[in-house]
């Protein structure tokens, strides 16, 4: 649950703590504390010592719960840390071994057993301990598949004695490991036989040449394929199929995403990267949702609820766990088109305990449900070197008030045909478990049964049962696949696409049917799905669908199926140009909206491409382009064009601590792609149309481009003949093409009667040149400009270090005060690495670094989620900054002077208030110099300069001493880079110490 949402959500949640909420309630207790929706019961099913920090819950064929132990989180065993972000994300010193060859871990897989069907478990049994950070649990072809990063493992127990037969088989390699909050987690069958799998926001996999962090991923078990299934939705934890076989994720983006084949989800862009598409162009949103009034924090390890034994209000809700509310919530599911809106339907369940931490909700086979409870007193993200209480957790049993005893299951010990029967009930979990059953003993005997079920129209999901089974054990044909695609009932159709298209050819017969739903289907759900379908199929047979689709606008107004649609198109987009031209070059697809729209989508995915075959394409299209549109047609290669360069984004840091960070030193730039240069006929064709509206500013752009002399002639009369201010177009492209003889035309800007905004583009253009009199002038015309500008000419000259040192030299003369630099700007001059600019800054301002590291960072942040977890107490952190920060700092009249005084400071910014505490050497203003003395007899003396004559010196040190040293007692004096400030100083503290200190530091 790491991200900045999760901070702001658990600032609102836990300020009800200290008055809604008890503690830490003993398990003998717990149970009595919980409130639950009326009609239901929860009992304590397990707890310590047979369950501890219990982030996963799942019933197996018996009915017996299992669950994960997470003891070893956060840090995995056997690995060093070697480098870690503000975000946490850690580089290890190697890729562990799988079990049991590498480091043994303290995870453990438990089953636990309910023997006399009271609700409560009465055996406890670990399949598997000594592992190393377990996410992941699923049972079917004869074993436990286990997810633990970075490995996908299959562990046999064909003879079901919940032993392991032997070492586990690796099945697949590369999840990321980077952060034990966001590591791939919830394995889950689903309803096509395949095992998927959800990663979390700050982790990377790199799997079979395929790199993609959040989304939704799956691996069939008998091809071996792997593949994602869906890109994005923030930080995922665990998934959930409906009883249409719709997938379901929670996230804390919140509640879930509602995931489509091959679509592509919002992200934190910034922390979390682009999408790995460069051509996507667009992204689904959060789901439309009602969110809860008082929700505490973003749901995880949610479940669709399909009609089971609780209050028939919750019969196909989305419920799950809200880890930071203490809370299981549902949410009510409504069509919206081809997705859906949620409402919030209210409290399942609610623990009225701080420590409780809710993580994964299942159902079981009688219809009642599970949740586990990670519980643990600190909820924010945990320090990964603190020592912390590891021997809580529990299980939650919720069940309706009346409720019989649970009875003996064993779905395994069935027969295939009472597999077959058990497909009718209507028991999802019961139904679900004899599908993976069937899939498992791949049993051919009962395939006409299950056409029979698929074939029938009397009961829809019976028919949907049956074409999942009968995929399941092998014996779907593609005859019956197709016919099925014009089945009533419409998911049925929906399956029999998806299980076409999963196929990636089809036959003539299958291809006529999926182009005859193309023409007339008309649910918004199947038409999503034949658009992602589409996707994966030869590119004849893809767009002859796609172009159906456009002929009729089918979905048009839907939220989603025009992507889907551009998404198939743009994965054809430069393997079948011909078969493009033809489709979208026409009169008629240029009058329907739906096609045109997606013709420039392609002119600006063919420039972009930087490739002759690109640029043909463009040319040809464009000449098919009717008058009305030719502005949209160029203004789609231009934007195209511009992005020819642009290569996939690393991951940054998404803004946070910006004003702490080192300025761009640990992040890695974006890739760039090579390129052709546009010539042949649509070289010529663009040139032409410049020279016939040379006042138009995109054909401009185009020509520059292009590298047309006279465009960029155009483009700086532009300049000399402006009378109105630069627009930020003009300045990108002056910023992009710009060359030296712009010079004369912009020094002339900098001037007091030039408007404010033509004289910051002029010296955002002039800090784009490497120019001595670009220096002079701006140093001369200084003094005169307005503040604002002064702070553009600073920004312009502290890019280079030969200006940068000019202007140092300045302030060293006494020609510009010092108060004019505030100390954040010159962090940047750091980064030159001169020696001279380093002693003109420590000179008049004090030790200024070029900002805190990474480890730093990261540790600020886990201060600053302990801060937010909880309210703190001023009057208990008053002794506590008399005895950590009084010895140094002043504070309201109290406390020693040898640092700054707090009164004054800006204590109501966290982030600069931590920054000051964690790093304190980042910045160290000259007064507070530290400095270390050598005396002639050896002793070494550190301390703050409190006075400085011709006599000697008076050392201010730590301990509030003052030491007098005569000048001819020092052998050596030297400013050292380090404060005099400790930087530990926050670690001694517990949590809850640390927010009565700062509830104290940032009183008024």
């Amino acid at each position: 649950m790491s991200s900045r949402f999760e901070i702001l959500m658990l600032a609102c949640a836990l300020s009800l703590a200290s008055t809604s909420w008890g503690q830490g309630f003993a398990p003998t207790e717990a149970e009595g504390h919980v409130t639950a929706l009326d009609g239901v019961r929860v009992k304590l099913f397990a707890s310590e010592p047979d369950v501890r920090q219990a982030i996963f819950v799942k019933c197996d064929d018996r009915g017996r719960v299992w669950t994960i132990q997470y003891l070893q989180y956060p840090n995995p065993a056997g690995l060093q840390r070697v480098t870690v972000d503000r975000w946490s994300r850690t580089v290890y010193d190697r890729i562990p071994e799988p079990p049991p060859r590498g480091p043994q871990g303290a995870d453990r897989i438990t089953i636990l057993t309910d023997v006399d069907g009271d609700g409560r478990a009465d055996a406890a049994k670990d399949f598997i301990d000594g592992l190393n950070l377990v996410t992941g649990v699923e049972f079917g072809h004869g074993g436990v598949y286990v997810l633990q990063a970075p490995y996908l493992l299959f562990y046999p127990d064909k003879d079901r004695d919940d032993v392991p037969d032997g070492d586990p088989e690796v099945l697949l390699t590369g999840f990321g490991m980077e952060d034990a909050q966001a590591m791939a987690n919830h394995l889950t069958w689903g309803p096509d036989g395949w095992l998927y799998g959800v990663n979390g926001s700050t982790t990377t996999c790199r799997i079979n040449g395929l790199e993609f962090q959040q989304g939704c991923w799956r691996y069939h078990p008998l091809t071996k394929e792997f593949e994602l299934f869906c890109e994005g939705g923030l930080n995922c934890y665990g998934l959930t199929f409906d009883a249409n076989g719709e997938l379901f994720y929670s996230t804390n983006g919140g509640p879930f995403v509602h995931a489509v084949q091959g679509g592509y989800f919002y992200k934190s862009f910034g922390k979390h990267g682009p999408l790995h598409n460069l051509f996507a162009y667009h992204f689904f949103p959060q789901q439309e949702c009602d969110q809860a009034p008082n929700p505490g924090g973003p749901p995880t390890g949610g479940t669709i609820y399909n009609r089971g034994a609780l209050p028939s209000k919750l019969t196909g809700a989305f419920v799950a766990g809200n880890f930071l509310g203490h809370t299981v919530s549902w949410w009510n599911l409504t069509p919206n088109g081809s997705t859906v809106r949620a409402s919030y339907g209210g409290e399942l369940i609610n623990t009225h305990d701080s420590w409780s931490g809710p993580t994964d909700f299942c159902v079981g086979p009688d219809g009642s449900a599970y949740v586990s409870d990670f519980f643990d007193q600190r909820t924010a993200h945990p320090d990964p070197d603190a020592n912390w209480d590891r021997s809580n957790g529990r299980i939650y049993r919720i069940e309706a008030i009346d409720a019989a005893p649970a009875e003996p299951c064993d779905v395994a010990a069935l027969s295939s045909p009472q597999l077959v029967e058990l497909l009718k009930s209507p028991n999802r979990w019961k139904v679900d478990r004899a599908r993976v059953e069937l899939a498992t003993r791949r049993d051919k005997s009962v395939a006409s049964q299950l056409e029979e079920f698929a074939r029938q129209s009397e009961d829809a999901q019976l028919a949907l049962d049956g074409l999942w089974a009968l995929n399941a054990v092998g014996s779907l044909d593609g005859a019956l696949a197709a016919e099925l695609v014009a089945h009533p009932a419409e998911y049925v159709r929906f399956w029999a696409i998806r299980l076409l298209g999963d196929r990636r050819d089809l036959r003539p017969s299958e291809f006529d049917a999926m182009q005859q739903a193309a023409m007339t289907e008309e649910s918004p759900r199947v038409l999503a799905q034949l658009a992602a379908s589409a996707k994966r199929l030869p590119g004849a047979q893809c767009l002859a669908i796609v172009d159906q689709l456009l002929q009729r606008s089918a979905g048009v107004d839907d939220p989603r199926v025009p992507w889907l649609i551009w998404w198939a198109i743009e994965s054809k987009a430069m393997s079948d140009i011909p078969q493009l031209l033809k489709m979208c070059g026409s009169d008629e697809a240029w009058t329907s909206a739906p096609r045109s729209a997606n013709s420039l989508r392609l002119l600006r995915r063919w420039a972009a491409d930087g490739s002759a075959a690109g640029y043909e394409a463009c040319d040809q299209l464009l000449a098919t382009t009717p008058a009305d549109r030719q502005d949209s047609a160029y203004d789609a290669i231009r934007q195209g064009l511009s992005e020819r360069a642009k290569g996939y984004e690393e991951i940054t840091q998404g803004g946070l601590y910006d004003q702490q960070a080192l300025p761009g030193g640990e992040e890695t730039p974006r890739q760039t792609r090579q390129y052709e240069q546009v010539s042949g006929p649509l070289y010529d064709r663009l040139l032409n149309l410049r020279r016939m509206h040379p006042d138009d500013d995109s054909l401009l752009e185009i020509a520059l481009r292009l590298g047309d002399d006279q465009a960029y002639a155009d483009l700086r009369q532009k300049v000399e003949a402006s009378a109105t201010p630069l627009d930020p177009q003009q300045i990108a492209l002056l910023r992009e093409f710009g060359r030296e003889d712009l010079i004369p035309l912009l020094l002339p800007m900098v001037s007091p009667a030039t408007s404010p905004q033509q004289l910051e583009g002029a010296l955002a253009l002039l800090a784009g040149f490497d120019s001595p009199e670009i220096t002079r002038q701006l140093l001369a015309a200084y003094d005169v400009l307005p503040t604002d500008a002064r702070r553009h000419v600073r920004e312009a000259l502290f890019a280079r270090p030969s200006s940068a040192e000019e202007f140092l030299l300045f302030v060293d003369g006494q020609r510009i005060p010092t108060a004019d630099v505030a100390l954040e700007e010159l962090r940047s001059l750091a980064l030159h690495r001169s020696e001279a600019i380093d002693a003109l800054v420590r000179k008049h301002w004090g030790n200024v670094g070029p900002g805190s590291s990474e480890e730093k960072l990261s540790t600020m942040r886990r201060f600053s989620n302990d801060l937010r977890a909880a309210a703190g107490d001023p009057h208990a952190g008053k002794p506590l900054f008399a005895k950590h920060c009084g010895v140094c700092h002043q504070l309201h009249g109290e406390g020693e002077k040898i640092g700054p005084d707090l009164t004054a400071a800006n204590r109501q910014d966290l982030a600069a208030l931590l920054g000051n505490i964690v790093d304190p050497s980042a910045v160290i203003r000259r007064e507070y110099v530290n400095h270390v003395i050598i005396t002639s007899s050896g002793q070494v003396v550190g301390g703050i300069l409190a006075e400085q004559t011709g006599a000697g010196v008076t050392v201010l040190t730590a301990e509030n001493k003052r030491i007098n040293i005569a000048n001819d007692e020092i052998e050596e004096m030297a400013e050292a880079e380090t404060s005099l400030m400790p930087e530990r100083i926050l670690e001694a503290l517990t949590p809850q110490e640390r927010r009565d200190l700062f509830s104290y530091l940032q009183q008024p």
